[in-house]
């Protein structure tokens, strides 16, 4: 590994066997990173797989002249990976986030308010048909009244009609045609703005992906010109050569006084200045967590108005409706007269009516198209939770990720690291 590892770090390759080795490292390297590539286009922005498939192939052909011809080119593409680690990595994280969520839980959510509102179209079409069925048993009760008055005993006190003119609502279709009329519209401005919300959030996390992409790159060239420009430049290191240096010129004591201000890059110990970034890297990737986690939250809560709005409407029992009609009449001026001429009062009934009519108003039916609530999907939840994992991982991993680059800048260019240990041996020398 470490020869395979110093011939992809040369400027020129010593001779053909040097040569094909890069090649078929470079090689590899293309077909792998042009895999991840595809996938990411095609899964995780949503493009085309045709799109997606020229797209990698474009970028896996450039990527392997680029490799195999550009000497700092190879550093700056090595350094991208441990960046991947740093703030620009967890970017790129926080848009996959952002899509998983945009694909996999808005659209759940959209699904079970759908569900709501058509549990709430079947009550409002079952009570309907209800209300006007009960106006049908009105007609039948004014029909039989009517007749009951006809039927007097003294037919000299019979009404001429004793039928009520109650005005009554033929045609129902009517109601369910604006009922339905009224559904699909609000079923359209549902659709209309999942849609807009969906397109809006993919197009805003391929740009956020392209640019945080593209300052990964920027990123770890800014390193490498900042570390080939500049000696002072993260150099506080106890690196071998600055060991063999301060052994070679018997001044070992330099690097034990200054333990305190220098850090080997193979130990685990953080400095100040690099913990603090670090806490505070993590408070803003929490407060992302507690932003996703209200939106997990919307679509548990979702689900649960919707199963129990479905489970509540099956149980909905019917409400019985009687309807008493009792109904007596008497002449009044057949009374009087008997008591002004002293003789006992005496009543003319003209009949009873005594009747009792029983409806039920229903809420809900069986014929109803409701569809079940969708629950939330476990995968979807167990992928956001390790992402956040990763970067939780990352904010304490992104120093060690920084020292990493140092070092495959420094075995890139060795000649530039020797004078690099070089101005910092002099400048403990000063402070001593």
């Amino acid at each position: 590994m470490a020869d395979l590892w110093q011939i992809y770090s040369k400027p020129v390759p010593a001779d053909g066997g040097e040569l094909w080795t890069l090649f078929l490292q470079c090689s590899c390297i293309t077909v792998v990173i042009g895999g991840l590539f595809y996938n990411w286009m095609f899964a995780s922005l949503e493009y085309s797989w045709r799109l997606s498939v020229a797209m990698a192939v474009s970028f896996s052909l450039l990527l392997l002249l680029t490799l195999l011809l550009v000497h700092p080119a190879r550093c700056v593409f090595s350094m991208i990976m441990p960046t991947l680690g740093t703030k620009q990595g967890r970017k790129l994280l926080f848009s996959t986030c952002i899509m998983i969520a945009v694909v996999n839980i808005t659209p759940n959510i959209v699904s079970n308010i759908k569900t709501i509102l058509q549990v709430i179209k079947c009550i409002c079409k079952n009570s309907s048909d209800s209300l006007l069925n009960s106006t049908a048993l009105l007609e039948k009760v004014s029909w039989e009244f009517g007749d009951a008055i006809q039927e007097t005993v003294h037919s000299i006190y019979k009404p001429m009609n004793g039928h009520f003119r109650f005005s009554l609502l033929q045609n129902s279709s009517l109601i369910y045609q604006k009922m339905h009329l009224a559904g699909e519209k609000i079923s359209r401005e549902f659709l209309s703005v999942e849609v807009l919300v969906k397109d809006s959030i993919r197009v805003a996390n391929r740009l956020a992906a392209g640019l945080f992409t593209l300052y990964l790159c920027f990123e770890s060239t800014w390193y490498l010109k900042n570390y080939l420009t500049n000696l002072h430049f993260d150099n506080f290191y106890i690196t071998k050569k600055l060991e063999r240096l301060a052994v070679e010129r018997k001044a070992a004591h330099l690097l034990v006084g200054s333990s305190k201000k220098l850090i080997r890059p193979t130990g685990l110990k953080l400095s100040w200045e690099e913990v603090v970034p670090c806490l505070v890297q993590a408070m803003l990737v929490t407060v992302a967590l507690m932003l996703m986690l209200v939106v997990v939250a919307m679509d548990h809560f979702a689900f649960s108005v919707a199963d129990t709005a479905v489970r509540r409407a099956a149980q909905f029992s019917a409400v019985p409706v009687t309807l008493s009609i009792n109904y007596k009449v008497e002449i009044g001026i057949m009374s009087f007269l008997f008591k002004v001429f002293g003789h006992p009062s005496k009543e003319l009934p003209l009949g009873d009516f005594n009747r009792t009519y029983h409806h039920h108003l229903n809420f809900s039916s069986a014929h109803c198209s409701i569809s079940p609530p969708t629950p939330p999907n476990p995968s979807v939840l167990l992928v956001v939770g390790l992402l956040f994992c990763i970067l939780y991982a990352t904010v304490f991993l992104e120093t060690y990720a920084r020292r990493l680059c140092r070092k495959i800048a420094a075995s890139f260019f060795q000649s530039r690291e020797e004078e690099r240990a070089l101005y910092l041996y002099r400048k403990l020398s000063r402070r001593h």
